[in-house]
């Protein structure tokens, strides 16, 4: 009895030691160390030089703490861009930066000071600016660190932070700019003010929540009318009392005026019908607006009322102030309340009267600007101050001298209580409740914000510059016309919001950051000293010595010089808003360095700095530069929860990015990113992570065969002219996919490169291609043109997508190239995408294959019928008889191998309708299939079931193809 061969030691089985399972937690770090040990950053730079730039400036997180999800996918999508424009032939330098300065980090330096019972106003403030400045080193640091783990790639040896000597100097002469220009003016205006904070807030600081408020209905007596007005209506109205809303009773005692609406209805209502106890009396004559009188007077509980006639308001001169005639408060109330139009009043809530306190609120100071003299006529001739920073009011406002407006902590004070209490033993109370509604709060204390009257610094949208007829409003807007955005709405968003908002306050009432290096006359605070001497002065100093300068001893003696009198000048000692700070890294990195350039091709952040980074950086460009620091805007979404909620801490669904990478690695985060829909918001969370870890293991088992197969490859030339069809066509798709590839990263597409390249390495190799050349590649002969022609294919697939992957995979890409190309110097990361000849491109042979294709569709669906029922178990022991009677189908089957295809023994392809009871797929047409079994016997070797085995006296045991090769490999 001859002895069995194995011819198992005789196929061309994939060989690698690429590994199936990743462990990218445990791997990663190791190539982390590599890129730093060999400075893959310096040495790309070093590669670079010549190329064209491609700079996408870094928008900078705050140093405060560890990274968040939201920091995760920010720094992950700039850096598969910057990666991305590297491999297309750019120098992408990607710098990183910080933001330094401002309230968080001053805040978390006070908390530790109220943790020792120390007074943070009793620390000189330079050792208290020191402390903040060692705080957010730390953090830097740390959150460095944990950027790199993310496989981010940049200069981490010298990134940009607010706070170095060189930012801080360069961050005061744009300041200064904007002083010298004429820019810059000091205001007394209500700003956005944080009682807890003691510091007024921008916009981009402020944050809207649900927020439970009193709600008061108050009347304010009529005491003066206006023309000519019957004399039964005369007699009412001068007993009748005006009734305004609102929700800040706290601000009655700033009221100075009442504002009505020229469109709305309004009559005078006399209570008929009301319970004894009640604060609406029977014979109160009450002015409101027709459309809301029922609410008002069911929430009066007024029993009944009547109607009397109509109202125009404008025939009303003035009121009284409800505390008018409280005789401890003096005078202070005696001034007239004068009516005035207002296009802001509406009659969707209220009273269709509006409370006017032109020191609390943005309509009630513009009205106050636009009627200056109508206020002067009633008494008001300035905007009242009547709050204090720490929200107490002033020892000048009567009555309510030390009621605070809120506690320490954010909660309620006994401001309002104590507003409500007076209203009510007045009789100017009408009614009151409460109300939830969206309402203003600072995102760092998360306490509830006022709009407070404050002298502040601003920078104005309207003036003209230096004389040129231009405005920073105007300028702002022609940037934005000029400017890419990604998505397109982001334009509108950004120009509706430079079109409506009011000059920049750019002043701080805190320690930390850059001050506003400017001084004022003492006598005129409007007269800000411009002198080039002394600004270089301030900019020289702050180079070699910081922003701390400002506030040494002597500073202002030293900063004037002998040229003036000290004793004549103001030193201010506010601090920029650190959007100001940000708003000019522009100017301190992109210009100052070298292998950066001005303007940025990019910025990229979420879609919040539409009001935050985009707009002060464009407000202070176009100020000093008159156009905006960049050319495209980029922004993404926010992350929510799995199930589309926010993520909170106190419903526990956040998920941390260093969670996510100590599970699964970091290149499974990068995966979700790449593969979300990041202009939008999108979710995260166990389940989506895990669908983002299925599909990257198929992508790497596909990874894992090419390097198998690519153990056999011997870099032999094949001639494309000279190749299967099936070869020629996954060129075809290359080159289709190049295009696709570098289009979708210059529109910052990635779920479009991965959706692409996903189903390229799932369906048309994996499921398609691979499992079609399986059988050559194992079992042909050493010599075989199909068997070359194969793997050439496969290396050039190899070669395009490691490095169309890189961008977005960099751990694995990286670990996939040294796996077949070892080296201690090399990287994946110096590579360029590959050029694709574009004699590959044959759309001809790629439509016929569409059809081919749909021939193997149908003979795969009838095959797994046969495996389901157990009449096969492998493809191979069938032989299908395949009919096909579309004419153009069997044309493009003309010279194809069927069986191949198929990944059968045996097929037959059949001119003609299908008969009864064949296997056909619904959106198939004319294709048809009878599953038969596969005659003759079985190939020791490649398995297949053929007649012709037995029929070579050497190799009985095999079919002719595989005697002819192992008589081959036995040669040799």
């Amino acid at each position: 009895m001859t002895e069995e061969r194995d011819y198992s030691k005789t196929l061309y089985l994939p060989k690698t030691d690429f590994p199936m399972r990743a462990g990218l937690p445990k791997n990663e770090p190791k190539f982390q160390a590599r890129w730093d040990e060999m400075d893959l950053y310096r040495q790309l730079r070093d590669r670079s030089k010549g190329r064209e730039k491609y700079v996408l400036h870094d928008g900078p997180p705050y140093a405060n703490g560890h990274l968040h999800i939201g920091h995760a996918l920010n720094k992950t999508i700039k850096d598969i861009i910057t990666r991305s424009f590297q491999m297309r032939g750019f120098d992408a330098n990607y710098v990183p930066g910080w933001d330094c300065h401002g309230l968080p980090i001053e805040w978390k330096i006070e908390e530790k000071y109220r943790k020792k019972g120390k007074n943070k106003d009793a620390v000189p403030i330079n050792e208290f600016r020191n402390e903040c400045r060692e705080f957010a080193a730390e953090w830097i640091a740390i959150q460095a660190e944990e950027f790199k783990r993310l496989a981010v790639l940049g200069d981490f040896v010298n990134p940009y932070k607010t706070m170095t000597y060189d930012a801080e100097a360069r961050i005061a002469g744009e300041l200064m700019k904007f002083a010298t220009s004429g820019q810059l003016f000091q205001g007394s205006k209500p700003v956005m003010w944080s009682i807890v904070e003691k510091t007024a807030l921008a916009e981009a600081e402020v944050e809207y929540q649900d927020h439970t408020s009193h709600t008061i209905w108050v009347r304010f007596p009529v005491t003066g009318i206006h023309g000519t007005v019957a004399a039964d209506q005369m007699d009412a109205l001068l007993n009748a009392d005006v009734v305004i809303w609102t929700t800040t009773p706290w601000t009655i005692p700033a009221n100075r005026a009442i504002c009505y609406s020229e469109t709305i209805s309004y009559g005078l209502y006399e209570v008929t019908e009301a319970a004894d106890d009640n604060w609406a009396k029977v014979g109160d004559k009450l002015i409101v607006a027709d459309a809301l009188a029922a609410d008002i007077f069911k929430s009066a509980r007024v029993e009944s009322y009547e109607r009397k006639f109509d109202v125009d308001p404008s025939q009303i001169a003035e009121c009284a102030h409800p505390f008018a005639d409280i005789e401890e408060a003096g005078d202070y109330w005696g001034f007239d309340v004068p009516m005035i139009a207002g296009e802001h009043v509406t009659d969707d809530a209220g009273t269709g009267f509006v409370h006017t306190a032109p020191g609390h609120g943005a309509d009630d100071f513009e009205v106050f600007v636009a009627n200056r003299e109508r206020f002067a006529e009633c008494g008001t001739t300035e905007v009242p101050h009547t709050v204090a920073e720490d929200g107490a009011y002033y020892p000048h406002v009567p009555l309510f001298q030390g009621h605070y407006i809120l506690n320490r902590k954010g909660g309620e004070g006994t401001t309002n209580t104590a507003v409500i209490d007076k209203l009510v033993e007045v009789g100017a109370l009408l009614a009151r409740g409460k109300i939830k509604h969206s309402y203003p709060h600072s995102w760092r204390s998360k306490a509830p914000l006022i709009f407070r009257n404050t002298p502040q610094w601003f920078i104005a949208m309207d003036r003209d510059i230096d004389g040129a007829g231009d405005t920073l409003r105007k300028r702002a807007l022609d940037a934005i016309d000029a400017t890419r955005f990604v998505p397109a709405s982001g334009q509108t968003r950004l120009r509706t919001m430079i079109e409506t908002r009011p000059d920049w306050v750019i002043s701080r009432q805190r320690a930390w950051g850059v001050p506003i290096t400017i001084f004022i006359k003492k006598n005129d605070p409007t007269v800000v000293l411009q002198d080039a001497s002394v600004n270089e002065r301030i900019f020289d100093t702050f180079l070699e010595e910081g922003a701390d300068a400002w506030f040494a001893e002597g500073a202002k003696e030293r900063f004037l010089g002998a040229d003036y009198d000290a004793a004549e000048w103001e030193k201010v000692d506010d601090i920029l808003d650190v959007w100001f700070d940000s708003g000019s890294t522009h100017a301190f990195w992109l210009e100052q360095r070298d292998d950066l350039k001005w303007p940025a091709d990019l910025y990229m952040e979420g879609s919040d700095q539409h009001r935050g980074w985009f707009h002060s950086s464009l407000l202070e460009s176009c100020g000093t530069r008159g156009r905006a620091p960049y050319n495209a805007v980029l922004t993404h979404g926010f992350t929510m929860a799995e199930d589309g909620r926010k993520m909170s801490k106190s419903l526990g669904n956040t998920i941390a990015p260093q969670d996510i990478i100590k599970q699964y690695g970091a290149d499974i985060l990068r995966l979700w990113v790449a593969t979300s829909d990041y202009t939008d918001d999108q979710r995260i969370g166990p389940e989506i992570l895990k669908t983002s870890a299925d599909a990257y293991r198929k992508m790497r088992n596909s990874i894992r065969w090419m390097l198998g197969s690519l153990a056999h490859y011997d870099d032999e030339a094949v001639s494309g002219s000279e190749m299967p069809e099936l070869e020629r066509l996954m060129l075809h798709r290359i080159y289709e996919l190049d295009i696709m590839v570098r289009e979708a990263y210059d529109a910052f597409d990635f779920k479009r490169v991965m959706h692409e390249l996903n189903y390229f390495l799932g369906i048309e190799l994996s499921a398609f291609y691979f499992d079609v050349r399986k059988d050559t590649l194992y079992c042909d002969a050493p010599s075989s043109e199909r068997r070359k022609a194969s793997l050439y294919v496969i290396h050039e697939l190899f070669m395009h997508l490691t490095a169309w992957l890189a961008p977005i995979l960099p751990f694995t890409m990286e670990e996939t190239w040294l796996t077949r190309f070892p080296s201690d110097s090399d990287s994946v990361h110096f590579r360029q995408f590959p050029d694709v000849s574009s004699d590959w491109q044959d759309d001809e042979l790629a439509a016929k294959w569409k059809k081919i294709k749909q021939v193997r569709r149908v003979v795969t669906g009838a095959l797994e019928i046969e495996r389901r029922e157990k009449r096969i178990g492998s493809s191979l022991e069938a032989a299908p008889k395949v009919y096909v009677s579309d004419k153009s189908i069997l044309e493009a089957m003309k010279d194809v191998d069927l069986a191949e295809i198929s990944i059968t023994s045996q097929a037959e392809l059949i001119a003609g309708d299908a008969p009864a009871g064949a296997f056909v797929l619904e959106d198939v047409a004319g294709i048809g299939v009878v599953p038969a079994l596969a005659e003759g016997n079985k190939c020791q070797r490649s398995w297949k079931i053929l007649p012709e085995v037995g029929t070579d006296p050497d190799y009985p045991d095999l079919s002719l193809r595989d005697a002819a090769a192992i008589r081959e490999i036995d040669a040799a």
